[in-house]
């Protein structure tokens, strides 16, 4: 009894490390994703700005809703609530703080 036990358990934990792998998959397609929704947003409205590094402060502040919910205009195209969605996030206190702090990187300094 104790070896079906141990070995319960340990399919368990495969399949927790299984799942969480396939979690982390997901969630790296719909940060890719989103970036480039939210890359597409930051050129139009903040010509001459380096994207990249304002798009990773908006990205590394969106909730998970908020990622596949962008990330969801990658097939559909951006919309314009989306546009709201990502300058509503670039203007939260941790954005502006990202950004800010990497002000130098985005000026082309």
């Amino acid at each position: 009894m104790r070896f079906v036990t141990s070995g319960l358990s340990i399919i368990l934990v495969l399949t927790a490390a299984g799942c969480s792998a396939v979690n982390d998959a997901a969630d790296t397609i719909a940060r890719d994703r989103a970036k480039a929704v939210v890359n597409t947003v930051v050129q139009r409205n903040l010509p001459g700005v380096k994207v990249a590094p304002v798009t990773d402060c908006i990205i590394d502040a969106a909730s998970a809703g908020e990622i596949l919910t962008i990330a969801g205009d990658s097939v559909t195209g951006v919309s314009p609530a989306t546009v709201d969605l990502v300058l509503k996030i670039a203007q939260r206190p941790d954005s502006v703080e990202c950004i800010a702090s990497n002000s130098i990187t985005l000026l082309g300094g």
